[in-house]
């Protein structure tokens, strides 16, 4: 087993992958951009290196500073976590140059399945039926039109060479194909370092199944269960569970079975996981994604397998001394996905900043992986992802329950969360039922009504700014309640009932204008990547007059009014803050 690994990632999977280590007695190599300088995995780490930079592309893409901390450390394997560089064959292919284990699979195998053209292939070798769509890359928006007369619309582009949802946009009419081309190849360059595109046709009420495969250098492959990820907004998923609910046994046996013959295919070691999507009865290979996935730990709830430990044992040579039948599968598990988003109105809108509170859940079948702590800073520059909220029960309902009371043990204050999102969803009954699809948190799910709780700022509608939204305690015939008031605000402090005056929590910079007034501003910070009009331009309501990127999410900033752009402040390239000025519309 190796004495030191390098974890070649951040936030959350860093933590995690740092935990394992720590339990197996192997030291552990931080690697960090110079926002990250203080961060929770540079703190758990036994040693940590800077790489220098500020974004991604700067520091944790940058194979020349991450190789340099390999060797400088003298770590014996490197640990990929997700995103970055763990689906990049080159990167692999550099590590083991340098003599250095790769924890993953074979890079041959992550060419295969990191291309989702080639990926299409190696399945209809092993003979498993991917969703109808072209396997060849895309090169101009007339093939995307031809495909959506042929097959019908929507149709989907999807990166070629990523997944989690960055890079694939649903495309609804001929009118919108260049634009939703543009925009998914310019987000999978910046995600993946490859702006390919392919197509596939949008099925219209799928469900996200996927199955969590591990196999050794020994010849030994094995599917150790499934995972239920439907619960997905902007095509990026919310929620995960397994067992996934009102699936035939038979069913999920035959999608364990072709998720090992893909594997296979692909000459596979290690973990990995085939997503496919069903309906009907029916299943289709998706994809395969060469490494560890977010939502690993429901299988390892359900199954009791430390996936890391095995991947680390695995990359070690060692065989895995277990065959498919021993697998066990015991109670439920679901992942709650607490992300720096705020769910208001179901816009989802990126809410970076800093944390100034995180009460942490416990109790009985309650996990809590998080990237962060209170004090810490969720930058503007890398994934919304703050913690993960898993949950085990002896059975679905059971787990659900559990899964609502700890979502109101968590409290995070600063930022914007998911966690209302989260309550709405477990609370709904078609997510009991089990009758929710790929597409029903943005189809279905009524999410007019909920209020970001985690996010304490002044509405700019109520006394000119002069007030606060502050949640205190009060006494009626004895009982006591937590409500939430608006406070007055007098000298920067807020004058609460009978307690003493506090300091306000300010906007994070200006506060937007009231809709319909023609002055256009971003609700979060970013950096503008494309602008859609000019000066002097007639515009309609709706009409996109900007693209924000903000943690690696790209948004429309939308005309509120119909009329003339009289200024236009910003251009490509720029940055901006909360509340900034884009346009203004007469």
């Amino acid at each position: 087993m190796f004495s030191k690994v390098l974890i070649a990632n951040r936030g959350e999977i860093a933590v995690r992958v740092i935990r394992t280590c720590r339990e197996m007695g192997i030291r552990t190599v931080a690697v960090y951009s110079e926002l990250d300088r203080e961060a929770y995995h540079v703190r758990l780490a036994d040693e940590a290196y800077a790489l220098g930079g500020n974004t991604a592309t700067e520091s944790y893409l940058n194979v020349e500073a991450i190789l340099a901390a390999v060797k400088n450390s003298g770590a014996e394997a490197v640990h990929p976590g997700y995103g970055f560089f763990s689906e990049n064959a080159d990167f692999a292919r550099a590590v083991t140059a340098e003599g250095v284990v790769f924890v993953g699979p074979p890079p041959e195998a992550i060419e295969i399945m990191g291309d989702k053209i080639s990926s299409r292939h190696a399945a209809e070798k092993a003979d498993v039926a991917g969703v109808p769509g072209r396997s060849e890359p895309l090169t101009s928006a007339e093939e995307v039109i031809e495909f959506g007369r042929e097959h019908g619309w929507p149709v989907a582009i999807k990166a070629a060479f990523g997944g989690g949802g960055r890079g694939m946009r649903v495309v609804a009419s001929e009118q919108e194909a260049a634009a939703a081309l543009e925009s998914a190849q310019r987000e999978a360059q910046a995600s993946f370092g490859r702006s390919e595109c392919y197509l596939e046709r949008y099925l219209s009420w799928p469900r996200h199944i996927e199955m969590q495969v591990l196999g050794d250098t020994h010849g030994t492959m094995l599917w150790l269960g499934e995972r239920d990820c439907s619960c997905q907004r902007r095509h990026q998923k919310l929620v995960e569970e397994s067992p996934a609910v009102n699936l035939a046994p038979q069913v999920r046996r035959a999608m364990g079975e072709a998720a090992v013959r893909v594997a296979k295919a692909c000459g596979y070691t290690n973990a990995g996981t085939v997503e496919f999507l069903y309906e009907d009865g029916n299943f289709y290979f998706l994809e395969m994604n060469t490494r560890l996935q977010v939502e690993h730990p429901v299988t390892e709830l359900v199954t009791g397998l430390d996936l890391v430990a095995w991947q680390l044992r695995v990359a070690a040579g060692e065989p895995l001394p277990f065959g498919q039948d021993d697998i066990p599968h015991n109670g439920h598990a679901i992942e709650l996905r607490i992300n720096a988003e705020n769910p208001a109105r179901g816009a989802f809108l990126p809410s970076p900043g800093t944390i100034t509170r995180f009460d942490v859940p416990a109790g009985p079948g309650v996990r809590l992986d998080a990237g962060y702590q209170a004090g810490d800073t969720v930058s503007q520059h890398f994934d919304n992802l703050v913690a993960k909220l898993i949950v085990w029960a002896e059975d679905r309902e059971a787990a659900r329950r559990r899964g609502l009371r700890a979502l109101e043990e968590t409290r995070i204050e600063g930022i914007a969360t998911t966690i209302p999102a989260h309550k709405a969803i477990l609370s709904h009954p078609d997510f009991a039922n089990g009758t929710h699809s790929t597409k029903w948190v943005e189809e279905v799910l009524d999410l007019s009504n909920v209020v970001s709780e985690e996010s304490p700022l002044p509405d700019p509608a109520r006394n000119g700014g002069t007030a606060t939204m502050e949640e205190v305690t009060a006494e009626v015939d004895g009982r006591r309640y937590r409500v939430k008031l608006w406070l007055p605000i007098a000298d920067g402090q807020v004058l609460g009932p009978g307690s003493p005056r506090r300091t306000a929590q300010r906007p994070r910079g200006p506060v937007a204008v009231t809709a319909g007034s023609g002055t256009i501003s971003v609700p979060m910070q970013g950096t503008i990547v494309s602008v859609a009009v000019a000066e002097g331009d007639h515009v309609e309501i709706g009409q996109t007059i900007a693209v924000l990127e903000a943690m690696k999410m790209e948004n429309a900033i939308n005309a509120d009014k119909a009329g003339v752009v009289k200024e236009l402040r910003v251009a490509a390239g720029d940055s901006v803050g909360t509340g900034d000025v884009v346009a203004v519309i007469e």
